[in-house]
């Protein structure tokens, strides 16, 4: 597939999750060097993304007050990742989704451009050096609310399986760890302190 025009792009960030193993912190405003996650995503990628949407739960005004839009899960809280897509994909407007979580360490540069390039008509899931990140993806929004419709019709709620429903293409990046933010250990290993 050629490269996305940025307005056919919204970037939606997964920051509703509850942050258990780190006694509930929110993860989407620990802060790397000085710089929150949910910012620092959300500035990822200039030129290369259109609008931005946060799949949040949580102290929304806060994030109204960073300028960030946001939108809340429509599913239960049992749902886990697939409702914060859930959400996403109901409220996008464009095209295309690039979905990240915010509990990532960082993403590569080029990571738009390569799931652009290596998408199937329904889009792109990356594989870094720890394996596939379903989590870490580029959708077609159309399918992706035809398909998160049958999967929750279906009781099937792992982000896996979004994979082989659309027929995504995986994107294999070499050399790549995205990391993510989930243990005390996690945070230490990055040099993020614990509110």
């Amino acid at each position: 597939m050629a490269a996305l025009a940025a307005g056919t792009l919204t970037l939606g960030l997964l920051a509703g999750g509850r942050g258990s193993r780190l006694g509930g912190v929110d993860k989407a405003w620990l802060e790397r060097d000085g710089v929150p996650q949910v910012l620092r995503f959300a500035r990822r990628f200039p030129g290369e993304t259109g609008p931005v949407l946060v799949s949040a739960n949580t102290d929304l005004a806060r994030y109204a007050d960073a300028g960030l839009a946001t939108v809340v899960d429509r599913l239960d809280s049992g749902s886990g990742p697939l409702a914060g897509l859930d959400a996403l994909a109901a409220a996008c407007t464009t095209e295309w989704l690039l979905t990240l979580p915010v509990d990532l360490f960082d993403v590569n540069d080029c990571l738009v451009r390569s799931l652009a390039s290596g998408a199937a008509p329904n889009g792109a899931v990356a594989e870094d050096d720890d394996g596939p990140q379903p989590l870490v993806a580029l959708y077609r929004c159309e399918p992706l609310r035809r398909a998160l419709s049958a999967m929750v019709a279906e009781g099937q709620l792992a982000p896996r399986q979004l994979e082989q429903r659309l027929g995504l293409g995986r994107v294999r990046l070499r050399g790549v760890r995205f990391g993510n933010l989930n243990t005390p250990q996690d945070l230490a290993a990055a040099r993020i302190a614990l509110p």
